[in-house]
């Protein structure tokens, strides 16, 4: 007997995590997938998912009536909201744009969904938030929970914490289902060159300045994007999960500093590689690119987030592995270096 079509619907799939999410979505033939994404300068226009069980509406987010329209046509099993402004130094240059865009969009998010719920229609909604929310820690401080208090220090960690608020109050408001999860860090294929990673990646195949805030001892915890994105999908196919909230760590901390000088080291080797001299600058040490810059207001000293509860809940050990870090940032570098010239991202 054939197995009846999943329509997953994705807020802000043309983004970095959306991407990746798709990619993998579209694995599986029995997933039919709405993308929605407003298409701004930050988002990846290039891709073209060439499936005959995806379809792609350019919309935003803030236009209720058209975000109605599309979630009554479709009446999704799943959705995945993605959608956000998620750049800190932007936040702090305008900070208006990062509130209306994040908070009042998943207000729109949260009333289509509460609309298809009060039509008998089963959905869950899943926002994807971020580690920011909890504020920042000390070297001495155990990483996050579930259960920290929520203490943003960013305009833009301040909307996505109220986001995470909204979900909350409609879900013990409406006693509706609702899912957060809160991932630490990203890094991987498409993410828009704005980040620490492809930001000086980028500028050292371009031979400009590497840039650190600081001093460069701010610590990250970081998550490769694919397997977070594994754990999302596992998330949505798992009847097992008991709780609201999960948080999503990478279980790799490491100082901005030493992030960048193992990028250098790693480029400095590459460069050896001959089918990659019209790319990477043979007389370079690219460390010498690095410089430090006035750190940026209110910048979150370390973050770090257990994953303890959801390994609870599911089996994350086999997708989440700190010792694959080094490949999988190999795999990184060598996707920006492929796609550098080609000008895809």
């Amino acid at each position: 007997m054939k197995q009846k079509m999943k329509k997953i619907l994705v807020t802000g799939g043309l983004g970095f995590i959306g991407i990746n999410l798709i990619h993998k979505l579209l694995k599986d033939k029995n997933i039919y997938v709405i993308n929605i994404d407003k298409i701004s300068k930050h988002s990846n226009k290039n891709i073209k998912f060439n499936n005959n069980r995806y379809i792609f509406y350019k919309t935003n987010l803030l236009n209720k009536t058209a975000l109605n329209n599309i979630l009554l046509k479709h009446r999704p099993e799943y959705i995945f909201h993605l959608a956000a402004e998620s750049h800190v130094d932007r936040s702090i240059k305008n900070p208006n744009f990062f509130i209306n865009n994040n908070i009042n969009a998943t207000m729109n998010i949260l009333n289509g969904y509460k609309l298809l719920l009060d039509e008998g229609h089963k959905v869950l909604l899943h926002c994807i938030s971020t580690d920011e929310i909890y504020g920042d820690l000390t070297l001495k401080q155990n990483a996050f929970t579930e259960k920290s208090s929520i203490l943003p220090n960013s305009p833009y960690s301040a909307s996505k914490a109220s986001c995470d608020l909204l979900c909350r109050a409609y879900k013990k408001t409406y006693n509706i289902p609702i899912l957060v999860t809160n991932c630490s860090n990203n890094f991987g294929p498409y993410q828009y060159p704005e980040k620490l990673i492809p930001f000086n990646l980028l500028n050292a195949l371009n031979e400009r300045d590497i840039l650190i805030y600081g001093d460069g001892k701010n610590i990250r915890d970081w998550i490769y994007v694919g397997d977070h994105v594994d754990v999302l999908i596992k998330i949505m196919k798992s009847k097992k999960m008991k709780y609201s909230n999960y948080n999503i760590g990478g279980n790799f901390e490491i100082t901005n500093i030493e992030l960048i000088l193992k990028i250098c080291s790693k480029l400095n080797k590459l460069k050896k590689n001959t089918h990659l001299n019209k790319i990477l600058n043979s007389n370079i040490d690219y460390r010498s690119l690095i410089k430090f810059i006035k750190d940026r207001p209110g910048h979150d000293f370390r973050y770090a987030i257990s994953n303890k509860l959801i390994q609870k809940e599911i089996d994350i050990k086999k997708i989440i592995n700190r010792k694959k870090f080094e490949t999988k940032l190999d795999y990184t570098i060598n996707w920006y270096i492929k796609n550098h010239l080609s000008q895809k991202i």
